[in-house]
């Protein structure tokens, strides 16, 4: 049985930016049946990361609902690339890397998914049967100027970069999805609100009823600033050992966490509005980021594990071991990271490279509470890290 209208807009607006057209959802549910709902993923990258997760915890939350969700792999647009976002084209990836991907997402897509009610949909299988006719006629339905009106292509068109005609097709394929899915509602990142929308317009030209959409916000990685990316190494990937994951999560700032919780966790927003006046009134929020961190280890791994980390971050932090308040320092990195001598000097935690070098020899240098052995290490871009060098000199370090 599907829940009342009214609690099931709660739920499915929770943390959302946007939903087009609340009216027209609300008539579709009113019906009774199942929503068909659409989600894709262009396989273009061989791991599914938290940022990943925002939408498809949505799913999850709507599967429970009663709705049936359709989990489409853009084998097809995968080889086009989706240039939304993008002030260049993007390279195709191979059929091949298409595929070894695609292997991949549905592997970890049913960390959260149940596979008892959803439906993997591969975009090729329609795709691939259309003629040269056929994509023309498609692509009748748009004209260039409604393209450009897509933020990314009008800013390049303006700046006089270049716009390949296949990335024109991409929103058009995409939206053909929708036509041949015949879906309900689709959710997809800000991102790609422009993309939806043409859905909702194909699909009117082929005689549906135009689906509603959902837009959910970019997760912010953990540099703070971008969206979380494999390709800018600000990411926490959901296959990753339990200690990185929780480790990952404790670095991110107070201010962000909230974001994180009402994206990724399953806590009802009335207990996070507790935590939130909790904080307010003193308490230590990094208690909550643990109470996260515990959430997502267990999800992706299990509750032994999550426990496990728990306790280690207690006995590595808690107990005296790092002080409250200490220095938070960004750097700029290089290419493949920075050193971990460059790092000691920069930040003055060492006031000379010579004094870096004898530290660590002396294995007085610690990063998150292990001993730095190896005077080459070198800290990725993208990577908070608490430093110790000495028993008294600390400092919380985020590479750019």
């Amino acid at each position: 049985m599907l829940k009342d209208i009214e609690n099931q807009l709660e739920t499915i607006k929770r943390g959302c930016d946007e939903l087009l057209v609340e009216s027209e959802l609300k008539q579709k549910l009113t019906t009774g049946t199942p929503l068909r709902i659409k989600a894709g993923f262009d396989p273009t990258a061989p791991d599914l990361h938290l940022g990943h997760t925002v939408l498809l915890n949505k799913l999850r939350q709507l599967q429970d609902l009663g709705h049936h969700i359709l989990f489409l792999i853009g084998d097809f647009t995968g080889m086009i690339g989706d240039p939304s976002g993008k002030n260049t084209t993007r390279p195709p990836l191979t059929h091949n890397q298409v595929i070894k991907n695609a292997k991949t997402y549905t592997d970890q897509v049913f960390k959260i998914l149940r596979s008892d009610k959803s439906e993997i949909v591969f975009n090729s299988k329609w795709m691939s049967q259309l003629n040269t006719a056929d994509l023309i006629k498609i692509s009748s339905t748009h004209t260039v100027a409604r393209m450009l009106e897509r933020d990314d292509f009008g800013k390049r068109y303006q700046n006089n970069q270049p716009i390949a005609i296949h990335e024109l097709l991409y929103p058009l394929i995409q939206a053909y999805d929708s036509v041949m899915l015949k879906a309900d509602l689709e959710l997809g990142g800000t991102d790609q609100k422009f993309n939806l929308l043409v859905g909702r317009e194909l699909q009117k030209h082929f005689g549906q009823s135009p689906q509603c959409i959902l837009t959910m916000p970019l997760l912010v990685g953990l540099d703070g600033k971008n969206k979380m990316s494999k390709s800018l190494n600000n990411y926490i990937g959901i296959d990753e050992r339990p200690e990185e994951i929780f480790g990952k999560i404790m670095s991110i700032s107070d201010e962000l966490m909230w974001n994180y919780l009402e994206l990724l966790s399953f806590e009802s927003l009335v207990i996070i509005q507790k935590w939130k006046k909790e904080v307010e009134q003193g308490r230590n929020p990094r208690d909550i980021k643990v109470i996260l961190a515990k959430e997502i280890v267990a999800r992706f791994h299990n509750k032994e594990e999550a426990k496990k980390e728990a306790l280690n971050f207690e006995a590595r932090f808690k107990h005296g071991v790092i002080p409250e308040n200490i220095p938070e320092i960004k750097l700029n990195g290089e290419n493949d990271g920075l050193p971990i001598i460059k790092i000691l000097k920069q930040t003055g935690l060492t006031k000379s490279t010579t004094q870096a070098l004898r530290m660590i020899e002396q294995r007085g240098v610690r990063l998150d509470g292990e001993k730095v052995n190896d005077k080459n290490l070198k800290i990725k871009s993208g990577t908070t890290s608490v430093i110790q060098v000495g028993k008294r000199r600390f400092s919380k370090i985020t590479i750019l």
